[in-house]
C-alpha cells in the first residue's frame, strides 16, 4: 500500500491535488486543510496517504500529517461515513477540534461539516468518544484534567458537581476547563458550573 508521497505539487482542485513523484503524477483526494498546507504549485510537499479500493473504484486519499490520516481511518469505520464525508469533517474541523468534540460529546460541532446531519454526528461522537483520547489532536481533552488539578478549588468543586450530575470525569473536567478559559481564573464556582453544564451538554 502507498503510505506516503514526497514530490512536487503539480496541480490542485477543490478537493484534490496531483503530486509529481519523479515524473509520475499521483492524484490524491484531500481535505481543505490539507490542500492549504501543501503550499504553492511547484513546491516540494509530503502527503501521507490511504489507499481505498472498492469493486469499481480505487482512490488515494491524502493528508498533511499522520494524525489527520489516523482520524480519517477512524471516522470511516463509523457506519454512514465514507471517504467524502470523512474529508468533509476534516475540512470543517482540525484534529484537535474533532478530538475535543468526540471526547466532550459535542455532536453539534461535528454537524458543522457539510453533509453531516445531527443523527450521523451523534453516531460519530458516541462511537468515537472512548477512542478520542488515544489519538493525537492537540486539543483540550488531553490536558483538561491536569489544568483543573492546578486551578483553584472552585474549579475542582465544579468538576465534582458535574460528576455528581452523571457526567464522566473527563467530560466534566474538559467542560470546566472550557468554562474557566471563557470566564477567567477568578470565576466563581456557580458561574463555572452554569457555563460548564452548557458545554458538557453540547
Amino acid at each position: 500500500m502507498i503510505a506516503k508521497l514526497r514530490g512536487l505539487l503539480d496541480e490542485t482542485g477543490t478537493d484534490w491535488a496531483i503530486v509529481d513523484v519523479q515524473g509520475v503524477g499521483y492524484l490524491v483526494h484531500c481535505s481543505a486543510k490539507t490542500l492549504s498546507a501543501l503550499g504553492e504549485k511547484g513546491e516540494a510537499c509530503t502527503v501521507y496517504t490511504d489507499l481505498q479500493v472498492s469493486e469499481n473504484d480505487m482512490r488515494l486519499l491524502g493528508f498533511a500529517d499522520s494524525a489527520e490520516r489516523d482520524w480519517f481511518r477512524l471516522l470511516t469505520q463509523v457506519q454512514g461515513v465514507g471517504s467524502k464525508v470523512g474529508l468533509a469533517i476534516l475540512s470543517a474541523l482540525s484534529t484537535g477540534e474533532l478530538r475535543d468534540a468526540c471526547a466532550g460529546g459535542d455532536a453539534a460541532m461535528v454537524a458543522r461539516a457539510q453533509g453531516v446531519g445531527p443523527k450521523l454526528a451523534g453516531r460519530i461522537v458516541n462511537e468515537l468518544k472512548d477512542k478520542a483520547g488515544a489519538l493525537p489532536g492537540g486539543g483540550m481533552a488531553g490536558v483538561a484534567i491536569g489544568a483543573i488539578s492546578q486551578a483553584g478549588s472552585s474549579s475542582a468543586d465544579a468538576v465534582s458537581a458535574l460528576e455528581n450530575l452523571g457526567f464522566k470525569p473527563a467530560v466534566a473536567a474538559q467542560a470546566v476547563a472550557r468554562a474557566q478559559s471563557e470566564l477567567g481564573e477568578d470565576a466563581s464556582e456557580s458561574d463555572l458550573i452554569r457555563v460548564a453544564l452548557k458545554r458538557a451538554a453540547g
